[in-house]
């Protein structure tokens, strides 16, 4: 059984997968919108995607790589400082070879960061070369890394949180509609929202299964400006593909919801994307979202954050 929908195929409506079937519930798009594709092929020595890694990973990796980086260097440079000889460094006091490679290597942080507190210095031709060498990486190495730091603090990006679940709500007169809801977690103002939902399953073509892709009809594709959360919905009439869904159908087809949003961020003037998917498993039957804002005292709107995916029953 496929599902039942009234427009052609569109073989442009593929969101770049093609016709790839869903194998194994591994899904398109992951729970956050990431592309949920392996990539191999590609040396290790290859640089580029070295900016992008760096610039999209997390906060922590970002850390972890640049202090890895700059303790390794500093050992490199502090291993040199060794083997050129205990003599090499003046002012570095110790009996052990533990001692001269701990002064080597603090020697080694204080030439690369330029500090020089002075009390250990180059001795000889040939440490002072090494010293001059690491200084000039040194300063290069930092301006990659404020460049770096820069990068991901001035980067646009739209944060939005999605609800956790995709319900099946009354909707109008005796209706359902299918909904999820999202709001902006930052205190800038997006303009000019657009969002489109794409639905995709398995169906099986000649005995072979193909993916099929089908922008939902929205009650709203756009808003002027987003100052509480949208709840977006998709009517359940006879237009729809969805019209006449269980939940076996959707998990045998492997169906998915890849949610794609583009707005105008007011604050970097530049338009911002967000992305996010649902699954079958992520719909709520006969439920619907509790209301996320209030009144204080003083009248004023209090959007409660927390409560995006509050739903009761109904």
């Amino acid at each position: 059984m496929a599902f039942k929908h009234s427009k052609s195929i569109d073989p442009t409506d593929d969101l770049g997968f093609g016709s790839q079937p869903v194998i194994r519930n591994q899904p398109l798009l992951n729970r956050d919108g990431t592309v949920n594709v392996r990539r191999k092929g590609v040396s290790l020595l290859n640089t580029a995607d070295y900016y992008h890694n760096l610039i999209q990973m997390s906060w922590g990796k970002f850390w972890v790589v640049i202090l890895s980086g700059y303790m390794v260097v500093n050992l490199i440079f502090a291993g040199v400082y060794t083997l050129v000889g205990h003599d090499s460094l003046y002012g570095a006091d110790g009996s052990t070879d533990t001692d001269h490679f701990l002064n080597a290597f603090f020697f080694s942080a204080q030439t690369m960061s330029t500090v020089g507190y002075g009390h250990i210095s180059p001795k000889g031709t040939l440490a002072n070369t090494i010293a001059a060498l690491e200084s000039m990486l040194g300063l290069l190495a930092f301006a990659l890394a404020t460049g770096l730091l820069y990068g991901r603090f001035s980067r646009p990006s739209a944060k939005i949180s999605y609800s956790k679940n995709i319900l099946v709500s009354p909707y109008r007169d005796n209706g359902k509609g299918l909904m999820f809801r999202l709001a902006n977690l930052r205190k800038n103002v997006l303009i000019d929202l657009n969002i489109e939902v794409i639905f995709s399953y398995n169906e099986d073509v000649d005995g072979k299964p193909v993916r099929r892709f089908f922008p939902l009809e929205l009650e709203r594709r756009q808003v002027t400006l987003l100052t509480l959360s949208w709840t977006v919905v998709h009517p359940l009439d006879g237009n729809s593909p969805l019209r006449d869904m269980t939940l076996a159908e959707l998990e045998r087809t492997g169906a998915s919801f890849s949610i794609l949003l583009k707005a105008f961020d007011d604050t970097f003037s530049q338009t911002v994307h967000s992305r996010a998917a649902y699954y079958h498993n992520d719909i709520v039957w006969d439920a619907k979202f509790k209301q996320a804002f209030d009144r204080d005292e003083d009248g004023t709107i209090v959007l409660d954050l927390s409560g995006i995916d509050r739903y009761e029953l109904v």
